[in-house]
């Protein structure tokens, strides 16, 4: 349980950050801002996907 906090957190940090980056850009568009936001949390899932990943991977302690 404690692992999927870290990953949760990371994937919201991610999330918020793009997301607001998008929207302070002027960009008001919801599909627009969710979409930068989706695309932020994809190296994150990428990350956890990779067994060698020590932190997040699959295969992680």
């Amino acid at each position: 349980m404690k692992e999927f906090k870290a990953l949760a957190a990371s994937w919201g940090r991610s999330f918020i950050a793009s997301a607001l980056a998008v929207y302070m850009a002027g960009v008001t568009d919801p599909k627009a801002i969710f979409a930068a936001g989706a695309a932020a949390v994809l190296p994150v899932i990428l990350r956890y996907l990779n067994p060698n990943d020590a932190q997040f991977g699959i295969n992680a302690k």
